[in-house]
């Protein structure tokens, strides 16, 4: 799989320390950066207002709470914790 960064695509995680989904959800993006060669951009939004406000930027309203995926390439996002399978087809589109 072609780098990411090469076609402009970003793969971008938001979460909160202590968020119990967001903890589940990080061994899905562990195993997507290795297996498919892929690097999120992530950023702690619960005790930094400045990724909180980069995170606005994106969710637009769409989830409103973290964990939240966001696919610069297709503008697509996953809102909360899901199942591997659904998360890679996220990542590897665009």
């Amino acid at each position: 799989m072609a780098n990411p960064t090469s076609s402009g695509k970003k793969l971008i995680e938001f979460y909160g320390d202590g968020c119990p989904h967001c903890d589940d959800m990080k061994p899905l993006v562990a195993r997507a950066e290795k297996e498919l060669g892929v690097k999120f951009e992530k950023y702690e939004v619960w005790n930094n207002m400045q990724n909180a406000k980069i995170m606005d930027s994106y969710d637009k309203g769409r989830c409103g709470g973290v964990p939240f995926f966001f696919n610069t390439a297709t503008s697509e996002f996953i809102c909360g914790s899901t199942d591997y399978g659904t998360f890679k087809k996220w990542a590897i589109k665009g």
